[in-house]
């Protein structure tokens, strides 16, 4: 395996700097924080290359969110500076490295790939094998064991300076396991975590019907038999190699539909999952009900065009609209009209 020593002059650089200042102002433009950045953007900047250059850079302490939705969690919140600045900083430098190691059908947080991709590849294993099993690890994020990960990186990266920086970012918010959720590198962290998984799938077991989105994953067969022993197999590695476990792990017939990143997915047709049917609805209900058309409402609506237009959602959105119509005529030819004319 090849390993790059050479990384930190890259990492540093006034140009990687300023390409990360960049991507972590994305969409944040109208926060307080950003403008004040981006004021004094070159001397911030110039500031944060000598914090990482004397070794005086930590992670910020933490503030904690909890949320609901889709289900409890606890999710963790870094100021744009240093923080986030520092993460695409790495990412930039890292994440080239990372995934030309990855297999080609890991999805979840990799340029160029997505959703819609996955869902694509989903629909041609439906189309050729009779049985999936599909996985979930429990509490994934939380469970991330930090030595085990760090052990990882260091098979690939022996920059030492590079690793201190990835090392205080693993072990910010203290005890043996969890990369906090909201982390940019948590996200890379986790697919180089899964990545051990991915290729003892792809190498050991040799199933050629795989894919991965984020902790959500299925393999494909047409022998349901085959599909209980890689259940059995994988569960070792993961327990044994990466001190995992499943939340959930089943073998079914490929016809009853798979519901897998957020459609659910048949041979002949995809549909939404039920739901994030029922939660669209209940957004656009509000909308209507208050006449929002607040720039987060129009954002909100949009990206339900986005989801909405890649699965059988015609029928649904007309049943919608119509009852909307009930509600307020204006805001019912808006959402059609404007969003939801696909």
């Amino acid at each position: 395996m090849k390993t790059y020593k050479h990384l930190w002059d890259k990492f540093i650089s006034m140009e990687n700097l300023e390409l990360a200042a960049k991507k972590a102002v994305k969409s944040k433009k109208s926060k307080w924080s950003t403008k004040v950045f981006e004021k004094n953007k070159k001397q911030y900047l110039i500031k944060l290359q000598q914090m990482l250059i004397d070794g005086s850079f930590n992670t910020s302490p933490y503030r904690i969110r909890k949320i609901y939705e889709p289900k409890e969690r606890l999710i963790y919140i870094l100021p744009l500076y240093p923080d986030h600045i520092v993460h695409h900083a790495l990412i930039n430098i890292l994440g080239p490295i990372w995934q030309s190691s990855f297999i080609r059908d890991s999805y979840a947080c990799i340029p160029g790939k997505g959703l819609h991709k996955a869902s694509n590849t989903i629909m041609c294993f439906i189309r050729r094998n009779k049985y999936v099993l599909q996985c979930d690890i429990r509490k994934f994020y939380p469970s991330i064991n930090h030595k085990i990960v760090f052990n990882i990186i260091k098979k690939k990266i022996a920059d030492k300076k590079l690793l201190n920086v990835l090392h205080n970012i693993i072990w910010s918010c203290g005890g043996e396991t969890n990369l906090p959720i909201g982390n940019l590198t948590s996200q890379w962290l986790g697919n180089v975590y899964l990545n051990e998984m991915d290729h003892f799938i792809k190498e050991q077991l040799h199933c050629e019907d795989y894919i991965r989105y984020c902790d959500d994953f299925c393999l494909f067969s047409n022998d349901k038999n085959i599909l209980h022993e890689y259940k059995k197999k994988i569960k070792i590695f993961i327990q044994d190699k990466l001190k995992l476990t499943f939340s959930k792990s089943c073998v079914y017939p490929v016809s009853r539909g798979i519901a897998f990143i957020g459609y659910r997915h048949f041979k002949n047709f995809i549909m939404l999952r039920k739901y994030g049917a029922k939660k669209m609805r209940k957004r656009i209900f509000n909308i209507a009900v208050y006449n929002d058309y607040s720039e987060l409402a129009v954002g909100q609506l949009a990206s339900y065009r986005g989801w909405a237009k890649w699965c059988c959602s015609y029928n649904f959105i007309i049943d919608i609209c119509k009852k909307v119509f009930l509600i307020s005529q204006s805001s019912a030819l808006f959402i059609y009209n404007k969003i939801f004319k696909i």
